[in-house]
C-alpha cells in the first residue's frame, strides 16, 4: 500500500439539476437539489483511498454542520484526518454546482480553505517527507502550492500538482513538481506565450493535458502521446478530473510507466462519471481493475 498526502480543499456541494442552464435575468425551474462533499483536495483523497492508498488529508474545514459532514465523510471513506482542523472564523468552503445538458458549471467560494497556508502545512511536514507522493490542487492559496513544491522537491518527494482552478504559476513551481496535469484550459492559461506542442517537448513525461472525451495529451520524450479515453454515458462529470489525478497518482507511484498509469487513470475517470455526485461514483481498485 502506498502512502500519500493531499493537500488542499475540502467542501460541501450545492448541487441543482435542470434541463438547461438559465440565460442573464431568467428564472427556471430545477428538476433536484442535494448536498454532497466535494472539493478538489478532498475529492481527489476520497478517490485515491477507494483505490487502495493509504491517504492522510491536509486541510481546512469551518467549526460548523457542513465542516463535521465533511470530516466524517473522509472517516467512512478511510482517509486519515489527523492533519484536518476546523477553524472558528471561517465557514466551510462551498462549490454551487448546475448540472445540465450532460455537463457541469462550477462557482467556488472557498472558506476556510484559504487557511490552508504553509505556516499550517508545516504541521504535517513528516507525513509529507514519508510520502511516497503528494497531490495538491490551486483551491487553496498560491504561497502554499509553491511551498509544497520546494518541500517535495528538497525531500525527493514525488509532486503531482492539479492546476484547477486555472492560474499563472511560476516557472519555478512547473521545474520542480513531478508531473503537472492542467485540462486543455487551464493550459492555455499556464503556457499563454507558448505553443502547447512546444510547451509538451520542454516538460517530457512532466506536462500531462486531459482533453475530456478525447482522452490525455503528453510528449514521451520522443512523440506526442494520445491515450484515448473510455466512451460512456455520463450521469455527472462533476469530480472526473479529481478521480483522474488521483488515480494517476497511485499508479505511478506503485511503479507503473506513465502510459500504464493514464490508461488506469483514465479507466477511472470514466467510471466516475457514470453516477451522480463529485465521490458518488468514484470507483474501487476492484471496479476498475475488472473492467480495463
Amino acid at each position: 500500500m502506498i502512502k500519500m498526502t493531499v493537500i488542499g480543499s475540502s467542501s460541501i456541494d450545492l448541487v441543482v439539476t435542470a434541463s438547461k442552464r438559465p440565460e442573464k435575468g431568467e428564472t427556471i425551474l430545477g428538476e433536484s437539489f442535494k448536498t454532497v462533499p466535494g472539493g478538489k483536495g478532498a475529492n481527489q483523497a476520497v478517490a485515491a483511498a477507494r483505490l487502495g492508498a493509504e491517504v492522510y488529508m491536509v486541510g481546512c474545514v469551518g467549526d460548523d454542520g457542513f465542516g463535521e459532514k465533511v470530516v466524517n465523510n473522509f472517516i467512512s471513506n478511510g482517509v486519515v484526518t489527523t492533519y484536518m482542523e476546523p477553524v472558528t472564523h471561517s465557514k466551510t468552503g462551498t462549490a454551487h454546482i448546475t448540472l445540465a445538458d450532460g455537463d457541469n458549471s462550477i462557482i467556488v467560494v472557498k472558506g476556510a480553505n484559504d487557511y490552508v497556508t504553509p505556516e499550517f502545512v508545516e504541521k504535517a511536514l513528516d507525513v509529507i517527507r514519508k510520502s511516497d507522493i503528494v497531490l495538491i490542487q490551486q483551491e487553496i492559496p498560491e504561497e502554499t502550492v509553491e511551498y509544497v513544491t520546494e518541500i517535495c522537491f528538497a525531500n525527493d518527494v514525488p509532486l503531482l500538482l492539479n492546476p484547477a482552478p486555472a492560474r499563472p504559476i511560476s516557472k519555478t513551481v512547473i521545474e520542480k513538481a513531478t508531473f503537472i496535469t492542467p485540462n486543455e484550459w487551464e493550459a492555455s492559461v499556464l503556457f499563454e506565450n507558448k505553443d502547447i506542442h512546444e510547451a509538451f517537448k520542454e516538460y517530457p513525461n512532466k506536462l500531462l493535458v486531459t482533453e475530456g472525451k478525447n482522452g490525455v495529451r503528453y510528449y514521451d520524450g520522443e512523440n506526442e502521446v494520445l491515450v484515448p479515453a473510455y466512451v460512456v454515458e455520463a450521469v455527472d462529470t462533476t469530480g472526473a478530473g479529481d478521480t483522474f489525478n488521483a488515480a494517476f497518482a497511485v499508479a505511478v507511484a506503485e511503479g507503473k510507466s506513465i502510459k500504464e498509469s493514464v490508461r488506469f487513470a483514465n479507466r477511472a475517470a470514466s467510471l466516475s462519471i457514470t453516477k451522480f455526485g463529485a465521490q458518488g461514483g468514484m470507483p474501487t481498485r476492484e471496479e476498475v481493475e475488472g473492467s480495463l
